[in-house]
Order: structure tokens, then C-alpha cells, then sequence
């Protein structure tokens, strides 16, 4: 038996005959339907069963909204709009597809540095919030306001001055390109008076995927303190504080699911001060990996098998153009392999070590790396696990000019 560290069980998807399914169809059956391979399957059920996870553990008071960037599939965001509590944005073509929904415009928030003007324009026409990430741009909304003939709805987006320690991607503390510095914002909350917005409240977000509870415990804790001091600057009463996401989901080899429960409780301890210190406050967790990663799969097939130098290489229709982060080329210092499975034959009767790649001339178009798994044929699916956020949208689809991944949920 190896001794190497393993994946997390991937339970989310059922095996029946040994086979995955995906929104309770069988994989070779939902590639036919498809009609091509390489596609991005979503299981609406796993993104619908999550969002039940989250209230269960998650304080009441607390709404949830939906971070776009995950996943802007027009389709998996329609879904999203009737279980959440709001979207959160970050760019114009993002700000079309949540209009496009049942959500209401004033529970759509826009975050991201550099805005353009035209972007700030169409946000303060729908009525969505404006996270402002500069005091530029705070002038440049007003400007747009004065324009448009409307208030624009502002929260500000701060920079803490600590960051969510673990985390794989640090969006706050020491110096950044988002937010204001949190030692800047009362001087930006004074200029606000003089200015024709309407204040919503603070937008503080620290970083994202983060498996440890207590960082997110303590992170939570530092974000309500600093709240309560810029508060006591405001322009006006809190509407909203958006306390940001970060929540992960196990990827590589030797990860644990996040402890939901004990984060879930650390902020039900927070509540009662909260109300009281920011009465009426909205507290919003913003997700989006967390809430779609694990209902999404990346299935290519495999169109060559050959050996080189004893080393059995599955050659697919896939790879990193389509799914740049299960390559290891999206922030991993130390290559380490998603969990993958040959999709229509889970287990099989044999098994072997092999490394998967796909068509690109490139030794970086690598979806796993000396992985045992099934052995497999021309014609066999790999299914790449944990592929519901920062897939196709955040590949290089263009790169050596190979056709497109699909994209569709079931």
C-alpha cells in the first residue's frame, strides 16, 4: 500500500457499474449527449446541496451571496441567483450576466481595481454597489452620478491591515492592489460627506482558499474589530459589511474538507456584538470556489496511448488551454495533481501508473503526473475532479489554437 499522502474521497459524484455520474447521468452517455469532448460538466444538485450545507452551519443573520468569478457560466449563475443572497461581480461582462438573472440589482455588489468609466456608469444605472477600491475612484463614481442624474450606492472596499494566514492567495495586508489601506479610509469617509453617494457599508476581504478554521476564525474576528472602528467614521449607518469568502475545498494530495461546523459557530459567537455595535448591518459571506468547485468536472478523452522509456503516457483531446490551474500554472509554487479518474472505469479490473497530457507542445500541458489509476484505452474519459471554479475562464483557451472546452450543467 502507499504510503504517499492521498486525495480526499471525491463522494460527491455517484459510481454506478463503475462508472461516474454527473447530475445522475453516466458519463459516456452525458459525453455523447455533449457531442464532443473535451467539456466542463456542473452538477446543478451539488451546487444546490452546498448552499444547503452553508445554512445549516451558518448563523442566520448571515446572507451568502455568489462570487461570480468562480464560475460566470451564464447558466450555473441563473442557478446560483435563486439560492443566494446576492451576486458579487467583478467586471462589466460579469455585471451583464447578473442583470440577466432574478437578482435583485441591490444585492449585486461590483468589486475590482481598475474600473473603467464605463464600467462605473452601467453600475450606478443598474443600482448595483460599487466597491470602491480607491479614492479615485470614489471621485470618478460621484462624477458618474452627477452625469447619470443618480446616487451611486458605495461601499469601500479595505485593505485590512492583517491578512487570513494559510490562505492560498493573500487579498489583504501589506501593500496591495485592492481595497484602500485601512489607515487611509476615515480621511476617504470624511471626502465621502462632501460627496453625492449613497454609503452601503465596507467590503473586507482577506484572501481565499483556506482549509483551517481557526485562520478563518481569527481572521473573521480581526475583520468585525476593524468594522467597528471604521464605523465610528462612517458617513452613515452600516447597510452592509461584507466580510469576503476564502473558503477552501481540498485539492492535492494530504488536504482535508474545511470544518464548516467550527467556522460556522466561531461567527454565531460574533453575532450578538454585531448587532448591537452595527444594528441593521447586512453581514454577508461571500463565496464562490467554495460554493461551485466540487459539483464540476473536466472530462477529455484519451487519443493516444504510448510508453517512453517505461513511463505510460495517456495523450488526451485535453489539457492546461482548457484547465490551466489542474496543470499546476495557476499560482502552484510545487506541482501537485487534482484528483483524477478515468471516468468510465472509476476502479477497473487493473490498475497502472501513468502521467495524463494533453495535445499542446509543451511539457507543461500536464493534468496528472505518475497517478495510478485505471487502466485505460483510446477512447477512455478522464475525469478531472474539483473543476467547477477557475477553470475554462481562467485558462488560456487561444494558446497553439486547439479547439474549445463546452461547458454544460445537468
Amino acid at each position: 500500500m502507499s504510503t504517499r499522502p492521498q486525495h480526499a474521497p471525491m463522494t460527491q459524484f455517484d459510481v454506478v457499474d463503475d462508472e461516474l455520474q454527473v447530475g445522475g447521468i453516466a458519463l459516456s452517455r452525458l459525453a455523447q449527449r455533449v457531442g464532443q469532448t473535451p467539456f466542463y460538466a456542473y452538477d446543478r444538485a451539488r451546487m444546490s446541496a452546498r448552499v444547503a450545507l452553508l445554512r445549516r452551519h451558518l448563523p442566520q443573520q448571515v446572507h451568502l451571496h455568489y462570487a461570480m468569478k468562480a464560475n460566470p457560466m451564464p447558466a450555473v449563475v441563473q442557478h446560483m441567483a435563486g439560492l443566494v443572497d446576492g451576486l458579487d461581480i467583478a467586471s462589466g461582462g460579469e455585471l451583464s450576466v447578473a442583470l440577466d438573472t432574478t437578482m435583485d440589482p441591490g444585492r449585486i455588489s461590483f468589486a475590482g481595481p481598475g474600473k473603467s468609466d464605463a464600467e462605473i456608469a452601467r453600475a450606478v444605472a443598474a443600482g448595483v454597489v460599487l466597491n470602491l477600491e480607491s479614492e479615485s475612484e470614489m471621485e470618478r463614481a460621484a462624477m458618474a452620478g452627477t452625469r447619470l442624474g443618480i446616487r451611486p450606492r458605495a461601499a469601500v472596499r479595505v485593505n485590512p491591515d492583517f491578512e487570513l494566514k494559510s490562505s492560498g492567495m493573500k487579498m489583504g495586508g501589506g501593500p496591495k492592489q485592492f481595497g484602500v489601506d485601512a489607515e487611509r479610509v476615515p480621511a476617504m469617509l470624511d471626502r465621502m460627506r462632501a460627496l453625492d453617494l449613497a454609503f452601503e457599508g465596507f467590503h473586507i476581504f482577506t484572501g481565499s482558499q483556506n482549509l483551517k478554521a481557526s485562520a478563518l476564525q481569527e481572521a473573521h474576528q480581526n475583520t468585525f474589530e476593524l468594522a467597528y472602528r471604521l464605523a465610528q467614521h462612517a458617513p452613515a449607518p452600516l447597510n452592509t459589511l461584507n466580510i469576503g469568502g476564502g473558503f477552501g475545498v481540498p485539492y492535492f494530495p494530504g488536504e482535508q474538507p474545511l470544518d464548516l461546523a467550527a467556522v460556522g459557530e466561531n461567527l454565531e459567537s460574533l453575532m450578538p456584538e454585531a448587532a448591537v455595535r452595527l444594528p441593521g448591518t447586512r453581514i454577508v459571506v461571500e463565496l464562490g470556489r467554495y460554493l461551485v468547485a466540487e459539483a464540476g468536472v473536466y472530462v477529455c478523452r484519451v487519443v493516444d496511448r504510448k510508453v517512453s522509456r517505461g513511463q505510460v503516457f495517456l495523450v488526451t483531446d485535453g489539457g492546461l488551454h482548457h484547465h490551466l490551474s489542474a496543470s499546476g500554472n495557476f499560482g502552484q509554487v510545487i506541482r501537485k495533481n487534482y484528483p483524477v479518474a478515468i471516468g468510465n472505469r472509476v476502479v477497473g479490473t487493473e490498475r497502472e501508473l501513468v502521467s495524463v497530457v494533453g495535445p499542446l507542445c509543451t511539457p507543461l500541458d500536464l493534468l496528472a503526473d505518475q497517478m495510478e489509476l485505471a487502466r485505460a484505452d483510446v477512447g477512455d474519459l478522464v475525469a478531472v475532479f474539483q473543476s467547477g471554479a477557475y477553470g475554462l475562464t481562467a485558462s488560456p483557451a487561444a494558446f497553439l489554437s486547439h479547439p474549445g472546452a463546452l461547458e454544460v450543467l445537468v
